[in-house]
Parts: C-alpha cells; structure tokens; sequence
C-alpha cells in the first residue's frame, strides 16, 4: 500500500515536469501539484483550465505573467534559506513562467468552480512564520496560503522545516470529514527535501478502522506521499538531516477551512510542550517569528 502514496522522485515526472499529481492520477477529486525546472532563459507556458495555482520558488527567482498582470518573484536561494514571495493564478488563465537565471518552482493546484479571484502577488514580507510545538517537536511553518494569511477559493499551502533529529506532523492529526467547527474535509500532498547528499525522513500515514490504511515511507528529496484520508504524522526528520515539506490542501467545504481532529491515542502529547523550550535552531530563515 505504501507504494501507492509513496512516490519516489522522477516516478511521477511527465515532460517538462518534475512531478505531476492531478487528481485523477491522485484518484481524489481536488488536489493538485506541479514541480516545474527552467535552465536559465528558459519559460513554460500553463493553462490553469479549471484550477487556482500559486507560483511559489523553491530556488531562484523568475517571471509571471498572467491575465495582463506581470509579477517580478525574487525567489530564494533554496527552501532552507528563506520563505520567498509568490503568486497566485486564477482558473481559466494562461500563465508564463520564465527565468533569466533558472530554478526550480513549485505549482500547488486547486480545482475550484468559483473563478472570483485575480491574479495577484504575494509579498514575502507578508508571508506569516509561525514556530510550533516545543522540544524534538519544535518545527517552522511558512504559512503562504491559509485561511486568514492569503485569499484562495479553495487552495490552501504552506510548508513545514524540522529540525534534524526532530518530528514534526505530531500528534497524528486527519482531516478527512466535514464535522463544523471541529474538521475539515481536505486532501493532502506532502512534497519533501532533505538537506544533504544522503539526507532521508520517514513519513506515516494510517486509516481508521472504517477506512483503513498503512503507509511508512522513507523520504529523500523529490519524494512525495499522498494522504486522501486518515492519520498522518509523525513526520521524521532522521539526525544530521533538516527536512522540509510542502503541504498542498483542497477539498470539497465552500468556507475553505482547515479543522484537525488528533489521534485521541496521541494528542497529549501537546500538554507537555508548556513544559518545554523551542528548539534554538529555529526559526531557519532568520525572520523573526512570533
């Protein structure tokens, strides 16, 4: 089974992507990401047909232009160094991407039917760093496109750096049913690097009794592991080896929530973190976080 959620890096790749995960090729109905490499001068075209997409740098910086709108994204040096500005593409726009000096992008999708946003630009200085958890449980969140940090319909990402040594995703957590004010019905892309040469992780993800499921991959960079329901977490970032992830969300709830319910066998695990500094190697960026 984990071999269905698991795949490793090129296993997913169609030209001139690195990774591509639809939703058909997912088997769920909303979630989408793309990882896009230009060589320096190099440009893609994207249709975003029915989607919302986020142009986010993983390294490097480059251009976009879509709907008449052309933003100037500085990017970053790679995902360790810094958060990076972004943008955000609307559905039914063509979109060029284009890079005097190359780099690598992240394409997080949404399918949505509402088509009410503009191209717009996300400044780095306005992306939220937020530090969570305590311990060998401390891990740095960028918050880019969440509920209250930046408007979507339905998209929702962010990405997570932890510590080597450290684990973050934990408690396990789901978010697999609509249940108001308390959970969230969403599917979930994480996507890995791992700093290195021979960096690795380890990612679980289980079902409930109703809808079971087992996954425990080992994760190197490029790897990517699909969650379309149940428990995920913890994520392990093995000693020596920062990891990083990014999280791609969407689901089928209008308000565009994101509500989780942790494994009642684990989540008690947050009453000792009051006890508990946070890791002094975070946060990695530099910025200052709250």
């Amino acid at each position: 089974m984990s071999g269905t959620y698991h795949l490793p890096a090129g296993s997913a790749a169609t030209s001139p992507y690195d990774l591509v995960i639809t939703p058909e090729s997912a088997g769920w109905s909303h979630t989408g990401l793309r990882i896009l490499t230009l060589a320096p001068g190099e440009s893609r075209t994207l249709d975003t047909d029915g989607f919302e997409y986020l142009v986010l740098p993983l390294r490097g910086g480059c251009i976009v232009t879509v709907a008449g709108e052309t933003f100037a994204l500085e990017g970053r040096g790679g995902v360790f160094d810094s958060v990076t500005d972004f943008a955000y593409l609307p559905p039914s726009s063509e979109a060029v991407v284009s890079s005097a000096s190359g780099g690598t992008y992240a394409l997080p999708c949404a399918r949505t039917e509402r088509g009410g946003l503009p191209a717009r630009y996300g400044p780095k200085g306005d992306v939220p760093v937020e530090l969570r958890g305590a311990g060998n449980c401390s891990r740095q969140v960028n918050n880019y496109c969440l509920p209250g940090t930046f408007e979507a319909e339905q998209l929702l990402v962010c990405e997570v750096l932890t510590p080597g040594g450290n684990w973050s995703s934990y408690p396990p957590h789901k978010h697999d049913e609509a249940r108001p004010d308390e959970e969230s019905e969403l599917e979930e892309i994480y996507w890995f690097q791992v700093a290195g040469e021979h960096g690795f992780g380890y990612q679980r993800v289980y079902g409930t009794e109703d809808r079971p499921l087992d996954v425990l991959a080992e994760v190197r960079s490029g790897d990517t592991v699909l969650v379309p329901h149940g428990w995920h977490g913890p994520s392990v970032a093995a000693p020596g080896y920062d990891l990083y992830y990014l999280n791609v969300m969407a689901g089928p709830g209008q308000d565009r929530a994101w509500l989780i319910c942790d494994d009642p066998a684990h989540g008690w695990v947050r009453t000792t973190w009051d006890a508990q500094a946070i890791d002094p190697r975070l946060p990695f960026s530099g910025k200052e976080a709250p």
